[in-house]
């Protein structure tokens, strides 16, 4: 996968980004992907995630967000971006959401911003982090360079943005797992 080496990640992190995020950029395109490990459990992170009527409970440059219809494949999201972004509304469509794997998939099909052709998949893994449930995280993206952008300049603006966005959802949930605080499993 072109843009996704397996230097900056672990063996498994690299199973899972294999297993569920199979992108394939053209020739004027950049892919990433992005790992997160936070400190909640994984259907406590999903709970978030999977909102696809409601990033702006994690996502900090999403100020609004209206879907039209029913929660389902195929369905569309407009969204307001907060002033600082280099965009102002972005409309998206839900490509995939399974629950049983815990993958969300957006396609970004209008709006005014600059990100063409858009494309993204989150998986969420669960894992043990210091004796007690933990999430894995993995954003991946495929996106045109936009002309006078190098694909470098695309992907460092685009993975800010994601780690933003990441750190986010990390302290949402890490918030709400304190107040859910259980034993750690070693001591079950």
């Amino acid at each position: 996968m072109n843009g996704i080496g397996s230097g900056r990640f672990s063996n498994m992190e690299m199973e899972y980004i294999r297993r569920h995020h199979r992108h394939q950029p053209g020739n004027n395109q950049c892919v990433s992907a992005l790992v997160k490990h936070i400190r909640a459990p994984l259907p406590q992170v999903w709970s978030l995630v999977r909102r696809f009527d409601q990033p702006q409970k994690y996502k900090p440059f999403v100020s609004r967000c209206v879907v039209k219809g029913n929660l389902e494949i195929g369905s569309l999201r407009e969204v307001d971006v907060k002033s600082g972004l280099p965009a102002t509304t972005s409309t998206e469509r839900l490509e995939l959401l399974d629950d049983n794997d815990h993958v969300l998939s957006i396609r970004i099909i209008d709006g005014d911003h600059r990100l063409r052709n858009y494309s993204s998949v989150m998986s969420l893994h669960p894992e043990i982090i210091d004796g007690r449930p933990g999430t894995l995280v993995i954003e991946s993206f495929v996106v045109d360079i936009p002309e006078g952008n190098t694909k470098d300049e695309t992907c460092y603006f685009i993975e800010a943005v994601i780690k933003c966005n990441l750190k986010s959802l990390a302290d949402v949930s890490e918030g709400i797992a304190v107040q859910d605080r259980t034993e750690p499993i070693d001591q079950m």
